[in-house]
Protein backbone atom coordinates (compact mmCIF):
# COMPACT_ATOMS: atom_id res chain seq x y z
CA UNK A 1 0.00 0.00 0.00
CA UNK A 2 1.32 3.42 -0.95
CA UNK A 3 -0.47 6.56 0.30
CA UNK A 4 -3.75 4.71 0.74
CA UNK A 5 -3.38 3.02 -2.64
CA UNK A 6 -2.83 -0.66 -3.26
CA UNK A 7 -1.01 -2.28 -6.17
CA UNK A 8 -2.53 -5.49 -7.48
CA UNK A 9 -0.38 -7.70 -9.71
CA UNK A 10 -1.19 -10.71 -11.86
CA UNK A 11 1.45 -12.57 -13.89
CA UNK A 12 0.71 -15.12 -16.61
CA UNK A 13 2.92 -16.48 -19.36
CA UNK A 14 5.58 -13.82 -18.90
CA UNK A 15 3.02 -10.99 -19.01
CA UNK A 16 2.49 -8.78 -15.98
CA UNK A 17 -0.87 -7.11 -15.41
CA UNK A 18 -0.74 -4.33 -12.82
CA UNK A 19 -3.53 -2.26 -11.29
CA UNK A 20 -3.34 0.54 -8.73
CA UNK A 21 -6.55 1.17 -6.77
CA UNK A 22 -7.70 3.05 -3.68
CA UNK A 23 -7.49 1.05 -0.51
CA UNK A 24 -11.29 1.36 -0.17
CA UNK A 25 -11.76 -0.65 -3.38
CA UNK A 26 -10.72 -3.78 -1.54
CA UNK A 27 -9.30 -6.72 -3.45
CA UNK A 28 -12.23 -8.30 -5.30
CA UNK A 29 -12.93 -5.47 -7.75
CA UNK A 30 -9.27 -4.80 -8.73
CA UNK A 31 -8.56 -8.49 -9.27
CA UNK A 32 -11.83 -8.88 -11.23
CA UNK A 33 -10.65 -5.91 -13.33
CA UNK A 34 -7.25 -7.55 -13.88
CA UNK A 35 -8.88 -10.84 -14.89
CA UNK A 36 -11.12 -9.00 -17.36
CA UNK A 37 -8.22 -7.00 -18.83
CA UNK A 38 -6.08 -10.14 -19.06
CA UNK A 39 -8.87 -12.04 -20.87
CA UNK A 40 -9.47 -9.11 -23.27
CA UNK A 41 -5.76 -8.65 -23.96
CA UNK A 42 -5.02 -12.34 -24.48
CA UNK A 43 -8.07 -12.82 -26.71
CA UNK A 44 -6.83 -9.99 -28.94
CA UNK A 45 -3.05 -10.33 -28.80
CA UNK A 46 -2.22 -13.83 -27.50
CA UNK A 47 -0.19 -14.82 -30.54
CA UNK A 48 1.79 -11.60 -31.04
CA UNK A 49 2.32 -10.39 -27.48
CA UNK A 50 5.52 -12.39 -26.83
CA UNK A 51 7.40 -10.74 -29.74
CA UNK A 52 5.97 -7.24 -29.23
CA UNK A 53 8.12 -4.29 -28.20
CA UNK A 54 7.21 -2.11 -25.23
CA UNK A 55 4.07 -0.01 -25.69
CA UNK A 56 3.33 -1.55 -29.12
CA UNK A 57 -0.35 -2.25 -28.29
CA UNK A 58 -0.82 0.94 -26.26
CA UNK A 59 -2.75 2.83 -28.96
CA UNK A 60 -4.94 -0.14 -29.91
CA UNK A 61 -5.65 -1.41 -26.39
CA UNK A 62 -5.94 1.90 -24.47
CA UNK A 63 -9.61 2.38 -25.48
CA UNK A 64 -10.46 -1.13 -24.21
CA UNK A 65 -8.56 -0.40 -21.01
CA UNK A 66 -10.36 2.93 -20.50
CA UNK A 67 -13.75 1.33 -21.16
CA UNK A 68 -13.06 -1.52 -18.66
CA UNK A 69 -11.81 0.98 -16.03
CA UNK A 70 -15.01 3.00 -16.41
CA UNK A 71 -17.10 -0.13 -16.11
CA UNK A 72 -15.34 -1.42 -12.98
CA UNK A 73 -15.29 2.04 -11.33
CA UNK A 74 -18.92 2.94 -11.91
CA UNK A 75 -21.06 -0.13 -12.55
CA UNK A 76 -22.24 -1.85 -9.34
CA UNK A 77 -22.60 -5.06 -11.34
CA UNK A 78 -18.83 -5.22 -11.76
CA UNK A 79 -18.39 -6.61 -8.26
CA UNK A 80 -20.08 -9.99 -8.43
CA UNK A 81 -20.28 -10.38 -4.66
CA UNK A 82 -21.90 -6.97 -4.20
CA UNK A 83 -24.32 -7.75 -7.03
CA UNK A 84 -25.19 -11.10 -5.43
CA UNK A 85 -25.60 -9.39 -2.06
CA UNK A 86 -27.99 -6.91 -3.69
CA UNK A 87 -29.96 -9.73 -5.28
CA UNK A 88 -30.07 -11.57 -1.95
CA UNK A 89 -31.29 -8.39 -0.29
CA UNK A 90 -34.04 -8.06 -2.89
CA UNK A 91 -35.04 -11.70 -2.42
CA UNK A 92 -35.04 -11.21 1.35
CA UNK A 93 -37.29 -8.17 1.03
CA UNK A 94 -39.67 -10.09 -1.21
CA UNK A 95 -39.73 -13.02 1.22
CA UNK A 96 -40.44 -10.71 4.17
CA UNK A 97 -43.30 -9.17 2.20
CA UNK A 98 -44.63 -12.63 1.32
CA UNK A 99 -44.41 -13.75 4.94
CA UNK A 100 -46.30 -10.63 6.02
CA UNK A 101 -48.99 -11.42 3.43
CA UNK A 102 -49.22 -15.01 4.66
CA UNK A 103 -49.53 -13.82 8.26
CA UNK A 104 -52.24 -11.33 7.25
CA UNK A 105 -54.00 -14.08 5.35
CA UNK A 106 -53.61 -16.35 8.40
CA UNK A 107 -55.24 -13.71 10.59
CA UNK A 108 -58.07 -13.38 8.10
CA UNK A 109 -58.40 -17.16 8.01
CA UNK A 110 -58.59 -17.24 11.82
CA UNK A 111 -61.29 -14.58 11.69
CA UNK A 112 -63.12 -16.57 9.02
CA UNK A 113 -62.87 -19.76 11.11
CA UNK A 114 -64.27 -17.90 14.13
CA UNK A 115 -67.13 -16.53 12.06
CA UNK A 116 -67.79 -20.01 10.64
CA UNK A 117 -67.93 -21.50 14.14
CA UNK A 118 -70.33 -18.78 15.23
CA UNK A 119 -72.47 -19.29 12.13
CA UNK A 120 -72.50 -23.04 12.70
CA UNK A 121 -73.70 -22.52 16.28
CA UNK A 122 -76.38 -20.13 15.08
CA UNK A 123 -77.44 -22.63 12.37
CA UNK A 124 -77.78 -25.37 15.01
CA UNK A 125 -79.86 -23.06 17.24
CA UNK A 126 -82.01 -22.07 14.24
CA UNK A 127 -82.59 -25.73 13.35
CA UNK A 128 -83.56 -26.53 16.95
CA UNK A 129 -85.96 -23.56 17.12
CA UNK A 130 -87.41 -24.41 13.68
CA UNK A 131 -88.11 -27.98 14.82
CA UNK A 132 -89.76 -26.71 18.00
CA UNK A 133 -91.84 -24.19 16.01
CA UNK A 134 -92.89 -26.93 13.55
CA UNK A 135 -94.08 -29.11 16.49
CA UNK A 136 -95.98 -26.20 18.04
CA UNK A 137 -97.64 -25.44 14.70
CA UNK A 138 -98.47 -29.13 14.20
CA UNK A 139 -100.17 -29.27 17.62
CA UNK A 140 -102.08 -26.09 16.85
CA UNK A 141 -103.17 -27.61 13.53
CA UNK A 142 -104.25 -30.82 15.30
CA UNK A 143 -106.23 -28.78 17.83
CA UNK A 144 -107.83 -26.83 15.01
CA UNK A 145 -108.87 -30.06 13.26
CA UNK A 146 -110.34 -31.43 16.53
CA UNK A 147 -112.23 -28.19 17.10
CA UNK A 148 -113.48 -28.16 13.49
CA UNK A 149 -114.41 -31.87 13.77
CA UNK A 150 -116.24 -31.17 17.05
CA UNK A 151 -118.15 -28.24 15.50
CA UNK A 152 -119.08 -30.34 12.45
CA UNK A 153 -120.16 -33.22 14.76
CA UNK A 154 -122.24 -30.80 16.84
CA UNK A 155 -123.92 -29.36 13.73
CA UNK A 156 -124.66 -32.86 12.45
CA UNK A 157 -126.00 -33.81 15.88
CA UNK A 158 -128.25 -30.73 15.95
CA UNK A 159 -129.48 -31.37 12.42
CA UNK A 160 -130.22 -35.00 13.28
CA UNK A 161 -131.88 -33.98 16.55
CA UNK A 162 -134.03 -31.35 14.86
CA UNK A 163 -135.04 -33.67 12.05
CA UNK A 164 -135.89 -36.50 14.41
CA UNK A 165 -137.58 -34.18 16.92
CA UNK A 166 -139.93 -32.61 14.32
CA UNK A 167 -141.80 -35.78 13.49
Amino acid sequence: AQERHMFHVMVQGGLTFLCMADEAAGRRVPFAFLEDVKASFLSSYADSCQQAVAYEFNAAFSSVLAQRMTYFNSDPGADVIDRVRGEISQVKDIMVENIERVLDRGERLDLLVDKTDLLQGEAFAFRREATRARRVMWWKNVRMWFIMGGIVAAIIFLVVLLTVGIQ
